[in-house]
Parts: C-alpha cells; sequence; structure tokens
C-alpha cells in the first residue's frame, strides 16, 4: 500500500501558509532561502510521492538506513544507506519512494526562497541528479534535529530565524562534508529551553490524547506549578493552551491538506465529540472546520495521496 506519511516513529513538520505570507517572505533575510517542511521516516514500507508538475522547493533526502529509489523524468536513480539527493526546484516530473523489501530510513528537508534559483547555480545543485555518498552525517543529523525542535516550539521571529540560519550550515554538511566537525561526546547540561523544548516534543507525539498538567509536569521530572511557571515563562502560553493550539496546528494541516471527515480529524486531534472540536476550532480561528477548509480548497490536488509534504 502506497503512502505519503503515517510511519510509526516520524516526525514532520510544514510551515503553516499565514506564517510564510506575514513572516517569511517580508523578511529580507529570511525569505532568501527557507525551511517549507521538515520529516524524519524511519523504515518507512510503503511510502511514495508522485509530482506530475515536479515541486517548487528544494527537496534534501538523506538515506540512513534501507534503500530507495526517485525518478527525474525519464531517469531512474536508487538511493542506499549514506547516500543523500539535493532535488532542485522543477516543473519536471518527479517521484520518488522506499525500495519494497528494505524500505529506507530518511531525514529530508523541503527548503526554498527568492534567491533559492540563485542557490542552485552557485552551488551545481541540479547539475547531475546522481546520488552522492557520505560518511555518516552526525553533525547534520544534530543540525536537522535544531532547526526541528526550534520549529515544534512555534512559529516565532527567534525560532525561524534560528532554524533557516541552521539550514545553510545543514546544506553546508553535505555539500562541504570534510569540513563538518564533530564536537565531543560530553553531553550538555539541559536548560529551561531544552526542557521545554521536550516537553513540546512529547506534546506533538501524543496530539491524540487528552493530556494533564500533571502529566506534563511528571514526564519532565519538575512540580506542576513549577513546570506551568517555567512553559508559561518560556513560550507565553500555558501548557495546556499551547497543547490545543498544537491540536488545532495538526487539524488544519489535515483539513487543508487531505480529505478526512471532520469528525476523523476530530478524533485524530483527540476530541470524541466532533461538535465540541467544531466549537473549538473556531473559537481559536475564527472560523468553522469546513470553512478552513473551503477557504484553502484551492490547493488540494485531485490525488491527495500523491500530494505535499516529502
Amino acid at each position: 500500500m502506497r503512502k505519503r506519511d503515517g510511519f510509526l516513529g516520524e516526525k514532520m513538520l510544514s510551515l503553516p501558509a499565514s506564517v510564510r505570507k506575514h513572516m517569511i517572505l517580508p523578511d529580507p533575510v529570511l525569505s532568501r532561502l527557507y525551511v517549507e517542511q521538515i520529516g524524519y521516516f524511519p523504515k518507512a514500507a510503503g511510502h511514495y510521492r508522485r509530482r506530475r508538475e515536479g515541486c517548487t522547493d528544494n527537496i534534501l533526502i538523506y538515506c540512513v538506513r534501507g534503500k530507495g529509489w526517485y525518478r527525474v523524468k525519464e531517469k531512474h536513480f536508487e538511493l542506499s544507506p549514506n547516500q543523500f539527493v539535493i532535488l532542485p526546484a522543477t516543473r519536471d516530473f518527479l517521484s520518488y519512494g522506499a525500495d519494497e523489501k528494505d524500505p529506507w530510513t530518511i531525514y529530508w528537508v523541503h527548503f526554498s526562497g527568492h534567491d533559492v534559483d540563485i542557490f542552485n547555480q552557485r552551488f551545481g545543485i541540479g547539475s547531475s541528479h546522481e546520488p552522492r555518498a557520505i560518511m555518516y552525517n552526525e553533525k547534520g543529523l544534530q543540525l536537522w534535529d535544531t532547526i526541528y525542535r526550534n520549529l515544534e516550539t512555534g512559529f516565532t521571529n527567534e525560532t525561524l530565524g534560528n532554524a533557516n540560519l541552521c539550514l545553510y550550515h545543514l546544506i553546508a554538511t553535505f555539500l562541504y562534508p570534510g569540513s563538518a566537525t564533530t564536537p565531543d561526546n560530553t553531553p550538555p547540561l539541559k536548560t529551561t529551553r531544552d526542557l521545554i523544548d521536550d516537553s513540546v516534543h512529547f506534546m506533538r507525539g501524543k496530539l491524540d490524547q487528552i493530556l494533564t498538567v500533571k502529566e506534563l509536569a511528571t514526564e519532565c521530572g519538575l512540580s506542576a506549578s513549577h513546570y506551568s511557571h517555567l512553559f508559561h515563562k518560556t513560550t507565553g502560553l500555558p501548557p495546556l493552551e499551547y497543547f490545543i493550539r498544537l491540536k488545532l496546528e495538526r487539524a488544519c494541516i489535515f483539513l487543508y491538506d487531505s480529505e478526512l471527515k471532520v469528525k476523523d480529524i476530530s478524533t485524530r486531534v483527540g476530541y470524541d465529540d466532533p461538535y465540541y472540536f467544531s466549537r473549538l476550532f473556531k473559537k481559536h480561528m475564527n472560523m468553522s472546520p469546513q470553512e478552513y477548509r473551503g477557504l484553502h480548497a484551492g490547493r488540494v490536488i485531485a490525488a491527495p495521496r500523491e500530494m505535499e509534504p516529502a
């Protein structure tokens, strides 16, 4: 069965259209090159994409285990462990997927920007679609994790700036692997920001559930009152309100990028009562789920299993 996502242990984030429009594109620095989507698909059996009209983003795919393939126009390529490819933004037919017998585990990033064409020309991205071998890119994966953790805590000027500056360094570890340095193995002490980042990561893995402040605090090894104080101080929101916003962010992605019924989306974000979910959605989004879906209906493609993301 072919799938675009839904793999056990996957991580995936997509830049909301409103953030791109109001925070990225007006910024003369961030708009030059920025992260559109980022993800990790472990042992992604059935993973498959087909883009008949290409993709407006560059796509970095790094295979760490298993095997996969990609096709540009009529040319077919295989991707094996410790190989990567950066596919440039193109209007040409593009498809890719996991090997049926030994499905790949991949880290991937979609990135775009006003300067993406100049960037590709400068660094020869797209001059050859052949995969490139690389030693295990530990530094690159650390940077990938930094980008992901920044974006999953919310889309602020600070997190967007940090993530997109790290994007340049991430790409450099692939294009110039000999220059990447690996820090020593001494783990740093966790800061308050690290604890809250871990908590948000935990929340994102439980969006189909209902959590209490006590459960969240226990996960961090803190009292409920101390945890709530630190969380509010770091993010500007109480933990449960932040959790609700993450649920609604996921619901928006489902409404924007799938044909799931509202009651099914409600269940996937932890609400058994679709009417309660609809009221909650309207309270925070100033429109009903159906209105939101209608507003963005122009983005949905006829074959939803073959749409974005990577």
